[in-house]
């Protein structure tokens, strides 16, 4: 989350900079970066922060875009007006988990435009992808405090994800791959002895289901189950061989 950095160009209400901070700092983000604002630092921008002053305080101002974004290795900008030339456009969610994959290996930026007219089209073309809201396409136009809301909240929610994830397979006891092999080579015996599959054409039957079993990361006591009910399919097919030969 630290190295996710969120741009305001040329911003011109010292309200919207405030804002902007508040809604930061409500979802855990701390980069804020301001290229040419028209009135920063103010009082009014203190008010609209609501208690986020740190992150004003450590705001880093510059003169140029490019003196903004030079350390990031990934930028998006975010603009509602349909372009001329084709983009890669990103939803908010989308947005979000780019910045957030990427950001595991170092600085990323998310830039927002000017209230009246957004980005241009130079600034786009240091944009990596472009990422929009969906809006009414009758009134699309969003306050820049509120777009950075909507952005912030699909970052912080992405983030819980990921930590929900990480931390629910670092409980379980992931099978190992010596673990998995000796499942791989019992399930193939017991698709051909159950009669579920032609030796000759297990190959590529086999290699969907390491597919599948790799995407579910099972854990031991999993594989122990699944290598269960092969020995018992595997019992029970010996046993109707067996009562079918007398």
């Amino acid at each position: 989350m630290n190295n996710i950095r969120f741009v305001l160009i040329e911003t011109s209400h010292a309200g919207n900079i405030g804002a902007v901070a508040r809604a930061m700092k409500t979802m855990a983000l701390t980069q804020l970066t301001l290229v040419r604002p028209k009135d920063f630092p103010s009082a009014e921008c203190t008010a609209r922060a609501c208690g986020a002053d740190d992150l004003l305080a450590q705001a880093q101002v510059c003169e140029t875009l490019q003196e903004a974004i030079a350390d990031c290795r990934l930028v998006i900008g975010s603009s509602v007006r349909r372009r001329t030339v084709a983009w890669e456009e990103l939803t908010p969610k989308q947005t979000a988990n780019k910045l957030l994959m990427e950001a595991q290996h170092g600085t990323v930026a998310l830039l927002f435009g000017r209230e009246c007219s957004g980005l241009s089209n130079s600034e786009l073309d240091c944009c990596h992808a472009l990422a929009k809201i969906p809006s009414n396409p009758e009134f699309s136009s969003l306050n820049v405090a509120s777009a950075v809301q909507i952005f912030a909240y699909e970052i912080y929610l992405a983030q819980l994800m990921q930590f929900s994830k990480s931390n629910e397979t670092n409980a379980r006891e992931i099978a190992n791959s010596i673990e998995l092999e000796s499942m791989f080579e019992h399930l193939s015996r017991a698709i051909i002895e159950i009669g579920f599959a032609d030796p000759s054409k297990t190959r590529r039957l086999m290699r969907r289901l390491r597919r599948l079993f790799h995407r579910a990361q099972p854990d031991r006591n999993e594989i122990n189950i699944v290598r269960g009910i092969l020995s018992t399919a595997q019992h029970l097919a010996k046993r109707c061989h067996e009562n079918s030969s007398y």
